[in-house]
């Protein structure tokens, strides 16, 4: 198949994804939506606590020295927060929703177009197949990681979608963006990060799917969007350091 088939792929099963869980969710009680939101909380929770386990890899201290990797973390997570807060990343992903919102689910103002299109777009887009799968795409390597992230995309999008809505089926628009500018990169630079990036910028964002997890279950609303630039400077600290 074509380079980039992967990210279209992974688009159409969203959207597919998406439809199914709309057509299911209007036949269910409000208490069988909660749990399914319950649920996808926690196996985001499980998710990010498995992503953010990349940063166990024994490489890492070899290559950046002993404690280095949690402070690297710690410091792309603070500096990434005040990028993200300065530029008001969260409140123009809200926007951007908002927008998409008022053109396409007109009848409901109380719906959660915005909601179901920000938490989808940064499960769907944060995650150690999105960055590997992408770039493998792009060096002509195949799409088979994607087409099984397109799969897992794919249940998760049919959940999203029976609690949250049409706003699910939006972040197609984020996978595109996201997964086909890795694929441009890696089609274009080749591959132009190192293991030891991939695996501390795979850290960084299993810590920002924990956000995602804690916003799912209700317990605090955190601004993850503020805090995406993280994903950009972990590798760069990474290439200082290394």
């Amino acid at each position: 198949m074509f380079i980039g088939s992967g990210t279209f792929i992974n688009i159409i099963s969203v959207f597919l994804g998406t439809v199914v869980g709309v057509t299911v969710a209007h036949r269910l009680p409000q208490r069988v939506r909660d749990v399914v939101m319950d649920g996808l909380g926690l196996v985001t929770g499980m998710i990010a606590v498995l992503t953010t386990s990349a940063i166990t890899n024994p490489t890492l201290p070899q290559v950046l020295g002993k404690g280095r990797p949690v402070l690297i973390v710690l410091a792309s997570i603070v500096l990434g927060g005040m990028i993200g807060s300065a530029l008001n990343l969260e409140l123009r992903l809200e926007a951007l929703g908002d927008k998409l919102k008022s053109k396409f689910d007109k009848g409901d103002p109380d719906s959660t177009f915005t909601e179901g299109f920000v938490a989808a777009s940064l499960l769907f887009c944060i995650g150690p197949m999105t960055i590997l799968g992408s770039i493998t795409d792009g060096l002509g390597g195949g799409n088979q990681m994607l087409i099984l992230k397109s799969i897992l995309d794919f249940f998760a999008s049919l959940g999203f979608a029976a609690a949250l809505g049409w706003g699910v089926a939006a972040s197609g628009l984020s996978i595109l963006v996201v997964q086909g500018g890795f694929t441009v990169f890696g089609y274009f630079l080749g591959n132009f990060m190192s293991d030891v990036q991939i695996l501390m910028l795979t850290a960084t964002g299993g810590l920002l799917l924990v956000g995602i997890s804690l916003r799912l279950l209700n317990i605090k609303q955190v601004p993850v969007g503020n805090l995406l630039p993280a994903l950009i400077i972990a590798p760069i600290l990474v290439a200082i350091l290394s």
